[in-house]
């Protein structure tokens, strides 16, 4: 058994973004082996159907194929957890991109770019919250922001998707000063090092064996999910160690 059976509960409806590869994939696996309802989203449609595919066999599930940068598909995630299930009790904004690979350094950084990594990884993660939370009012809930330690460490190359991670995080304090008292708790998760397609293009000759699998990191995102807090905690999930700010 995992140390966090009996903490889900069945018919509950998660939102899971990035959902068909990587650590998003290896979630919504964990959460629908936990009789979690899913709606799901990532921009290849190819291979979230896979991922849809494999799911359905476990619990209701919808998914989007879009971009979570997209106003609309955003509010298309939403309209879907409302329309089909009447309830949200989990976000977990996993979306991200690096915006340009081979990494650039910040004085080649271009507007272009830079306005994409934060609409993705900062703007699009909050655009969900902001439309989820009346449902979520409703009977409260976690929302889980996806970070980095890029977000806190100053890492030559990364300047662009580390600001955005570190924005996200400040962002994800305030909204659970702000929810508290609301039932509805923020956590922020650094993964770690993963062996990730986004991994890959971020550092192309990385030692994949030193990288950890998706597949044994989203138990320990359950479990940080699981566990008693308060408004706001960060979890560095490969180590367990929850800190709260």
């Amino acid at each position: 058994m995992n140390d966090y059976d009996g903490w889900f509960e069945r018919g509950h409806v998660a939102i899971v973004t990035g959902a068909s590869k990587g650590l998003g994939r290896a979630t919504a696996r964990e959460l629908a082996r936990n009789g979690i309802s899913l709606v799901i989203d990532a921009r290849g449609a190819d291979a979230l159907g896979e991922a849809e595919r494999e799911l359905a066999q476990l619990v209701p599930i919808v998914a989007v194929p879009g971009d979570v940068a997209e106003l609309a598909h955003v509010h298309r995630l939403v309209e879907a957890a409302d329309q089909r299930f009447g309830r949200i009790d989990l976000v977990i904004n996993n979306a991200s991109t690096l915006g340009r690979s081979p990494l650039p350094a910040l004085d080649q950084l271009s507007p272009s770019t830079f306005d994409r990594i934060f609409t993705t990884n900062v703007f699009a993660p909050l655009h969900l919250i902001q439309h989820a939370l009346p449902i979520m009012r409703l009977t409260g809930g976690t929302i889980v922001n996806i970070t980095s330690d890029a977000a806190i460490e100053a890492y030559a190359g990364w300047g662009g998707y580390g600001s955005a991670k570190a924005a996200l995080e400040h962002m994800s304090r305030i909204l659970a000063a702000e929810l508290d008292g609301s039932g509805i708790s923020v956590i922020v998760a650094d993964p770690g090092d993963m062996d990730t397609e986004l991994h890959r293009l971020a550092v192309p000759d990385a030692d994949v064996t030193s990288l950890a699998d998706p597949r044994a990191v989203a138990p320990a995102l359950l479990r940080a999910i699981a566990a008693p807090r308060g408004s706001f905690v960060r979890v560095a999930l490969q180590s367990e160690v929850a800190v709260v700010a």
